[in-house]
């Protein structure tokens, strides 16, 4: 399967260099087109408030050409074209998208499908924002938890051949990540289950905004914490067969465009 590495939302958030994206997969599947995230879409450059309340801590630019339907016309494809949509979680610089696609199938943990449509907490219920599902998607719910092992995660369940979504609440409620065997090697989108290589591999400094960010939205910090060692661990393996990309790190997202799927 050919994968492509999108950035569909630039964001500049304060004190942070270089700033951060929206990392995005599109995948060429023999099912038909899918898509990991979505990152911002053509209703949030219309309305920017149904971004939410996270909207001036992130700064998004907001771009057309930045968003997933543009770049999958630029690509050669219809966007009728996209069947199935995998989010790693409901926020909003991850679903923007989903109302440009609306045909395609969302998949995501029940966990997390619970979590946006019955939000339990102040931040909760901050986070995701109706105004990104009033187009009515078709939610399908998958349970990671209840699956097998994969690469010492404890749980995950398959989508569509050769596309797994993986357990790793922390984030929110019923983050997941998402891997992709492309046939010569994995690609494992950790989504926001880390913000900056550095905290996963040591590899540059992790701006000190960053830290606060995630602490501040984390629904579990101790997962989190967790999380960051479950997958420092993956890194550390240095496994040539195997890509590791999350949602918003730029340095990560221009390694990825590097290499070929």
């Amino acid at each position: 399967m050919k994968v492509h590495h999108l950035n569909c939302g630039s964001m500049r958030p304060p004190a942070t260099p270089g700033g951060l994206i929206c990392h995005v997969l599109l995948i060429e599947h023999p099912d038909g087109l899918m898509l990991v995230d979505t990152g911002f879409g053509l209703a949030d450059i219309a309305t920017p408030s149904r971004i939410g309340r996270a909207r001036p801590l992130i700064r998004p630019d907001l771009r057309a050409e930045e968003t997933a339907i543009h770049q999958v016309r630029k690509l050669g494809h219809a966007p009728s074209e996209v069947r199935d949509i995998v989010l790693t979680h409901g926020d909003s610089d991850h679903t923007g998208g989903l109302a440009d696609f609306p045909a395609a199938d969302v998949h995501l943990s029940a966990a997390e499908s619970e979590a946006i449509r019955h939000p339990r907490t102040f931040g909760e219920r901050g986070r995701y924002v109706p105004a990104q599902r009033s187009h009515g998607p078709r939610l399908v719910e998958h349970h990671p938890e209840r699956g097998d092992t994969w690469h010492g995660f404890a749980a995950a369940t398959e989508i569509r051949p050769g596309v797994l979504l993986i357990h790793l609440p922390g984030h929110t409620r019923g983050h997941a990540a998402v891997a992709v065997d492309t046939g010569s090697g994995w690609i494992l989108h950790a989504g926001d289950a880390f913000y900056h290589r550095g905290q996963v591999g040591g590899d540059g400094r992790v701006p000190r905004s960053l830290l606060t960010m995630e602490t501040l939205v984390a629904y579990d910090r101790s997962a989190v914490t967790g999380n960051h060692a479950r997958l420092a661990a993956l890194w550390s393996a240095n496994r040539p067969d195997l890509t590791l990309v999350n949602a918003h790190d730029p340095e990560l997202l221009r390694r990825a465009q590097e290499r070929i799927h």
